[in-house]
């Protein structure tokens, strides 16, 4: 049961990736603007962080079935110890680094975009790949 919900936690990674990799290469301006709302709000601050920690989980806990399993603990690590310093912080802080940086991070969605499709695209290989080698 937590393995099924680990992998469909996962693909739901990889799919959020590549849907929103396209909208900022189709849709720059909605892309923005949805970037721009993370940590706006408290409850968009702490959904943030726990949608980050499940990802994290996720990623540790389907590893050994996705090709190259220490790089994706590894990356559950980081997703889960990030998430952790962030919610140490008061929410604005996080609001004021977000602001920032999806403000220099969007100033041409191009490279963004293709990154997001790229890491979603690979994500979802690994995912298929370890399954077929498992």
């Amino acid at each position: 049961m937590i393995e099924t919900l680990a992998a469909m936690a996962v693909w739901s990674a990889a799919s959020y990736l590549v849907v929103l990799g396209v909208m900022l290469l189709m849709l720059p301006a909605q892309g923005r603007r949805f970037l721009a709302g993370f940590a706006q709000t408290a409850a968009a601050h702490y959904l943030e962080l726990g949608v980050r920690i499940l990802v994290g989980a996720a990623f540790i806990t389907h590893a050994p079935k996705m090709a190259t399993p220490p790089l994706f603990v590894a990356l559950g690590w980081v997703l889960i110890g990030t998430s952790l310093v962030l919610a140490l912080i008061p929410w604005r802080w996080h609001a004021r680094i977000a602001q920032r940086s999806v403000s220099m991070a969007t100033r041409s969605t191009l490279p963004l975009g293709l990154a997001s499709v790229a890491l979603g695209a690979g994500l979802a290989f690994a995912l298929l790949t370890g399954r077929l080698h498992a």
